[in-house]
């Protein structure tokens, strides 16, 4: 079982930048694809970006590409985001994702994510 605790989220203003973690509590952490969804008021989850478990691999949403990253510390089981350039419409609650078979990866929907943190507030505003 996976237990994922999100931090880092907080207010930035537009063109700024932010960094977001995901803790795992996981034995396995290193077998496990891991990625971030965002959820902004009144509009379904999406997909942001995913990596592989060994970190070879990467997938990045269109309206992210380019300004957002995904990487990950193994040792540490953490996976981080790093969003930059930020705009007002990334405001959104953005949630950890984990999967051990990384379906997720491909198919870029919520539906495949069997393990969520509580997610972590990300607003930008002037």
């Amino acid at each position: 079982q996976v237990h994922l605790v999100e931090s880092g989220g907080g207010l930035v203003q537009p063109g700024g930048s932010l960094r977001v973690s995901c803790a795992a509590s996981v034995v396995s952490f290193n077998t496990y694809t891991m990625g971030w969804f965002r959820q902004a008021p009144g509009k379904e989850r999406e997909f942001v970006a995913a990596i592989s478990w060994s970190g070879g691999g990467t997938t990045t949403a269109d309206p992210v590409k380019g300004r957002f990253t995904i990487s990950r510390e193994n040792a540490k089981n953490t996976v981080y985001l790093q969003m930059n350039s930020l705009k007002p419409e990334d405001t959104a609650v953005y949630y950890c994702a984990a999967a051990r078979y990384g379906r997720f990866f491909v198919s870029r929907s919520a539906s495949d994510v069997p393990t969520w943190g509580q997610g972590t507030q990300v607003t930008v505003s002037s």
